[in-house]
């Protein structure tokens, strides 16, 4: 019953994402506009003895040069007297999106690149981040927000949650700089599938120019497409993107099994077809039974002399008795079953709900079925890409 229910849920589920549409804004994007990865090497300081250790020498390095900077000068002699325990040097990163302004705020995050147990309760002190230009784009600081924590005994055991490491500041840089885009007085704009496809380029040219004229979009591959900017709106240009993002297609996909072997999971595509081919399902369960048994001698046995004691070797099993000898005899059966297997015979064009049906009606688990998909792909039978994880 549950075979059948799990089949219905996915055929409903087939029947109404194939009408359902997506926006251009989830599945494209135009050139230019696109966020700026930002870098840049700071301290967290205000730790509880979970920062780096004396043997990280590029944290003492930095801190004698803040506090340089801050005028407090360190003798050389004085250099193996600093114990970074309450500091840690981290990398910070930070995504700068288009058209951000001068005093906006953005997130940051912190991961640690020396040997500390924790950045909880830290602070990050005054950082700047830098592009790939090496210009300094917005300034980092502030507390840093860990999301876990970790905590361990004097013996060394320990319980932690979440990564201990790595950390957020939630709005904690300021832009400094604004890169330059213009997309004002432009003539034209590139569109760019984030998956390119041929298909899905045709639909969205074909709908772009249904919605907003003819011949204002033009195909140049499988991912660009570009699109004329009427002369009413070249001082406008936001707007015109604005139109041109709310417009909706069907994007076409690639035919795609995912099998992940380590947790047998299986994702299946949506357009899977496979030629006619005939499944065998079936095994062989092989037991093993192995028991203990006594073998008692008769009690006036021929050779012993009554009342005798028992002599027990020590290299032996045995128990030796005035009548005999007392043995352990192991007794082994070995049985071999073969499971009933059974034929199916798929149909040419065979879609996914009709795949899925007659596989579990032959009662597969998640790890036959991997096997069989793989099977089917070496056969030349599935019409679909077959992607191992």
């Amino acid at each position: 019953m549950f075979r059948v229910i799990k089949v219905l849920i996915i055929s409903l589920f087939l029947i109404y994402s194939q009408a359902e549409g997506v926006r251009l804004k989830e599945i494209s994007t135009f050139k230019g506009v696109r966020n700026n990865p930002l870098l840049g090497y700071g301290l967290v300081v205000g730790l509880n003895g979970t920062g780096d250790s004396s043997n990280t020498e590029f944290t003492i390095r930095s801190i004698i040069n803040m506090l340089e900077r801050m005028g407090i000068h360190i003798d050389r002699d004085k250099v193996s007297q600093i114990k970074p325990k309450n500091v840690a040097a981290v990398m910070v990163t930070a995504n700068l999106p288009p058209f951000s302004k001068i005093g906006s705020r953005i997130d940051v995050l912190l991961s640690s690149i020396g040997d500390a147990k924790s950045l909880q309760g830290g602070t990050l002190l005054l950082t700047p981040l830098l592009g790939v230009d090496k210009q300094v784009y917005a300034l980092a600081q502030g507390p840093v927000l860990l999301g876990g924590f970790a905590a361990s005994g004097i013996t060394g055991t320990g319980i932690q949650k979440n990564h201990p490491t790595v950390a957020t500041i939630p709005k904690g840089a300021i832009v400094e700089r604004e890169v330059p885009i213009s997309i004002n007085e432009k003539k034209e704009l590139i569109l760019h599938l984030i998956n390119p496809d041929f298909t899905t380029i045709e639909k969205v040219k074909e709908v772009i120019n249904k919605n907003l004229g003819d011949a204002v979009a033009r195909s140049i591959d499988s991912s660009s497409l570009i699109i004329a900017i009427p002369e009413s709106y070249q001082s406008r240009v936001p707007e015109w993107i604005a139109t041109i993002e709310k417009l909706e297609i069907v994007p076409d996909v690639v035919s795609k099994v995912v099998v992940n072997e380590r947790t047998g999971t299986i994702v299946m595509g949506e357009h899977i077809r496979i030629s006619t081919v005939a499944i065998a399902h079936g095994g062989i369960s092989i037991q093993v039974k192995e028991k203990l048994s006594v073998s008692q001698p008769l009690p006036f046995a021929p050779g012993s002399r009554r009342g005798s004691p028992a002599v027990v070797p020590p290299e032996s099993g045995s128990i030796i008795s005035p009548g005999g000898s007392t043995v352990v005899t192991p007794e082994t059966k070995i049985s071999a079953e073969e499971e009933e297997g059974s034929l199916v015979l798929l149909q040419g064009g065979v879609s996914l709900a009709e795949l899925i049906k007659a596989l579990n009606a032959i009662g597969v688990t998640p790890r036959d079925l991997i096997s069989i998909l793989q099977a089917i792909k070496a056969a030349g039978a599935l019409q679909a890409e077959l992607e191992i994880i």
